[in-house]
């Protein structure tokens, strides 16, 4: 008797662990079921994401594009702060120049006098109400910082260099007419307005452009996308009809 109780718990035990092996199996498949789910719909956003058309064919976020770091955090606003303190600066010295008719010599000459004047006073002034002079801290320019900004200086006119002597040899038509078509709206521009004005004009698009395209990019891609369709429309009907029959320049020195 004793024999036939021990047979269905010795039962009862191995179907138990052979439920708990099963439950096992069945929760593993099931986790790797879920991370081929979540691999294809990775895949799947990517796929999506590759397809959206941007401007210029940006493939890396804004704050990427405009290099990175502080100076893309400021033009970006990202500290509201700082952002808006340039921004007053900038129309500071715009209104002064322009509105005020202040000349930049005369500017600089009084703010140098005035803050040359309060030091002065102050240092020799502190021995007599009995207080520390003025810190007045040690400015140098780094040589590094010197050199990289002279060799980015450098590339830059050399870069430009380079695509005037292209397009002076007649091998790129396109580039040809967009530069022609933005030194003729610089002109135009200029007869409007002087240079500070201009200068100002630019530096309030780079400072809110960007930062209203961070905000609406999705929207701005959109009509961009409808844009360039129109664009490139237009451009193969009057490549067909008037580029096509432009004479071009030899794109490569023949060999003798």
């Amino acid at each position: 008797m004793a024999e036939h109780k021990e047979e269905p718990v010795l039962e009862s035990a191995m179907d138990k662990i052979s439920e708990k092996f099963h439950g096992g199996d069945s929760s593993s498949s099931s986790d790797s079921d879920d991370d081929k789910k979540g691999s294809s719909s990775a895949s799947a956003a990517e796929a999506v994401q590759s397809k959206i058309y941007r401007l210029f064919g940006r493939e890396r976020p804004v704050h990427s594009v405009l290099g990175g770091g502080k100076p893309a955090d400021l033009v970006l606003w990202r500290n509201k702060k700082i952002s808006g303190g340039v921004l007053a600066g900038a129309t500071t010295i715009w209104l002064l120049f322009e509105v005020m008719e202040y000349h930049l010599l005369t500017l600089v000459c009084h703010c140098l006098i005035l803050l040359l004047a309060i030091l002065f006073l102050w240092s020799n002034a502190s021995t007599f109400i009995n207080k520390s002079p003025p810190n007045i801290p040690e400015v140098k320019i780094p040589e590094d910082v010197a050199v990289n900004v002279a060799l980015s200086l450098r590339y830059e006119i050399n870069r430009g260099f380079a695509t005037l002597r292209e397009i002076g040899h007649g091998r790129d038509l396109k580039k040809f007419l967009i530069v022609v078509a933005g030194l003729w709206l610089l002109s135009v521009l200029g007869s409007c307005c002087n240079f500070l004005t201009l200068f100002y004009i630019v530096f309030m698009v780079l400072y809110t452009v960007p930062v209203l395209y961070e905000k609406y990019e999705d929207k701005v891609d959109a009509f961009g996308e409808k844009a360039m369709i129109e664009l490139k429309k237009y451009y193969a009907i009057f490549d067909e009809k008037c580029l096509s029959k432009i004479p071009k320049g030899p794109l490569k020195d023949k060999k003798h």
